[in-house]
């Protein structure tokens, strides 16, 4: 009962804050922006024009990220020494009085910027804590199903904001109703977060940090089902001597702590994580489906078929948090999901590049938004779910706080640049010459951009640089997310450690941390004997 008690207050913590804040809040708002932005009850009431509305666009999506950067290092000092509860509150706060300034209808574009920076700066400490929280509260034989909810809420938003911005523009008159639904339907998981921390108690491991260890025990005992079993003790000792051993080796933490070898080398990895993510081409797929479905062949069905895109998200990270995280450890799933992903991008752009897409869905056209639906499945079972989720479970505890900003902050700061870089000046002339002369394809392409009736010479600059490259490049940007995605397979093998199955504490081991490792069988081993040794006694005062 105990067992199966805290198994259920450890998906409720997890589900609770995740649902209600990061992913669910961060995808609803990515889904919804671009459609809110094109609807002309928004354009008018902000008074502007149909060709200001891409910069208007592209500075709501990027203000919003620069706000999320910020929120990832100024949280880190405040959950230090509050907590992780009371900082999620401040950053439901923050997200909800974002959300409040724009909803108003103002009629001005600068309020609704500020909103967009202040919500950002609750949604980035959101993506801080949310996975130290879940990390610091799991029980380690679940911690990856647990952790895998980020993206399936991640997913589900997204979902809910393809059909909603869908019911809005068809269902709803052109009036300021139909864009403030949207934006503030967010008010609801974004207040509940806040009222779920009251119902929770905090980090275990932080309070044993701060030398509250009664009450790290209780929380502990609690968010393991209620019972005080040799388990339980055995778990909580482990904590405190990996505790303890941060502290003999490091006193007091500083900057110099961050450049020890086993530290330097995690920083290194939650960085790169973010970076390779990115390059997956996933979060593209996310911000511009429509334009994407549109460039494979989908015809004028790409606003049906992007819903049903939402939909197949959801019900593949939905199999992987059930069925798999725990089976194919982390490792596996990386490399795997940069294998299919790869294939399924080198798929798309073959057919593409000999399929040229029409007004009207054809068989190749099918073929090539099937090989988008499969990809979206492949990271949605690989490096959507795993990958924060990794960053969260790798650092030690005195230096969490500080690793997952640095992690989390170099995320959106990615997200930004891939959003605001203008390939036609930049990387993706470059990248894709040179795969055009290797590929020998300088013909084909000429041909295609003819057949797709675009006008580089003509076509006007956008921030978009994934808009940019299917319009003005198109099968070449697919064909660059699969090499990028197979250099990934390497990345995988050879850079990341396999985590699953480990506590916490065990990571000092396997990232070799020389100077804070300690044998942890022996720890528990020893609680439990100690635990063994006073249920023994109790029995013997109680026969007596």
């Amino acid at each position: 009962m105990g067992h199966m008690l805290g198994t259920f207050r450890a998906v409720y913590l997890r589900t609770s804050t995740e649902s209600a804040n990061r992913s669910f809040l961060f995808a609803y708002d990515t889904g919804i922006v671009g459609g809110i932005l094109t609807l002309k009850s928004f354009q008018k009431d902000f008074g502007y024009t149909k060709a200001r509305s891409t910069n208007v666009n592209s500075n709501a999506v990027s203000i919003l990220q620069a706000g999320a950067f910020f929120g990832c290092f100024f949280i880190w000092p405040v959950a230090s020494r509050f907590g992780r509860r009371w900082s999620l509150m401040v950053a439901s706060v923050f997200f909800e009085i974002g959300a409040i300034l724009q909803v108003i209808n103002s009629h001005s574009l600068a309020q609704f910027y500020v909103g967009r920076v202040v919500a950002g700066l609750g949604v980035g400490a959101a993506t801080v804590l949310i996975p130290i929280f879940a990390a610091e509260m799991s029980p380690k034989e679940i911690r990856g199903k647990l952790g895998s909810c980020f993206q399936l809420f991640f997913a589900g938003g997204v979902c809910v904001s393809y059909w909603v911005d869908y019911a809005v523009e068809s269902r709803v008159p052109s009036s300021t109703r139909q864009w403030q639904i949207p934006i503030g339907l967010q008010l609801v998981p974004g207040g509940l977060v806040g009222l779920c921390m009251l119902l929770i108690k905090e980090s275990a491991r932080w309070l044993i940090k701060r030398g509250r260890l009664e009450e790290g025990l209780e929380s502990l005992i609690w968010v393991r089902g209620g019972e005080d079993t040799p388990e339980v003790r055995a778990e909580f000792a482990e904590i405190v001597q990996g505790v303890e051993e941060e502290i003999r080796a490091t006193e007091g933490l500083t900057w110099k702590e961050l450049l020890l070898p086993a530290n330097r080398y995690r920083l290194f990895v939650a960085v790169t994580l973010q970076l390779c993510q990115q390059l997956t081409g996933n979060t593209s797929l996310a911000y511009y489906a429509p334009q994407i479905f549109a460039a494979v062949g989908a015809g004028t069905s790409t606003l049906l078929i992007t819903g049903f895109f939402g939909i197949v998200k959801v019900v593949s990270v939905f199999c992987f948090c059930v069925f798999i995280v725990e089976r194919i450890g982390r490792k596996g799933a990386f490399i795997g999901g940069g294998a299919a992903m790869g294939t399924c991008m080198l798929i798309i752009a073959v057919v593409v590049a000999t399929h040229p897409p029409t007004t009207h869905i054809t068989r190749a056209g099918i073929a090539a938004i099937a090989m988008v639906y499969l990809e979206a499945a492949s990271y949605n079972l690989s490096w959507g779910p795993v990958a924060w989720l990794y960053i969260g479970e790798i650092f030690p505890s005195r230096i969490r706080e500080i690793g997952v900003a640095c992690g989390a902050g170099s995320q959106w700061l990615f997200n930004f640049m891939m959003s605001q870089i203008t390939p036609v000046r930049t990387i993706f002339p470059s990248f894709l010459f040179f795969v055009e002369k290797l590929l020998n394809a300088t013909y084909l392409s000429s041909n295609l951009l003819d057949k797709l009736n675009i006008n580089l010479c003509n076509r006007s600059l956008t921030n978009s640089s994934l808009q940019h490259a299917i319009a003005n490049i198109g099968w070449k940007t697919f064909l660059m997310f699969a090499i990028f995605n197979y250099v990934l397979i390497s990345y995988s093998w050879w850079i990341l450690k396999e985590t699953s199955g480990r506590s916490l504490e065990e990571m000092e081991s396997v990232f070799a941390s020389a100077e804070t490792a300690f044998d942890v069988e022996a720890t528990r081993r020893r609680a439990r004997e100690d635990a063994d040794a006073k249920k023994e006694v109790l029995e013997d005062v109680r026969e007596g």
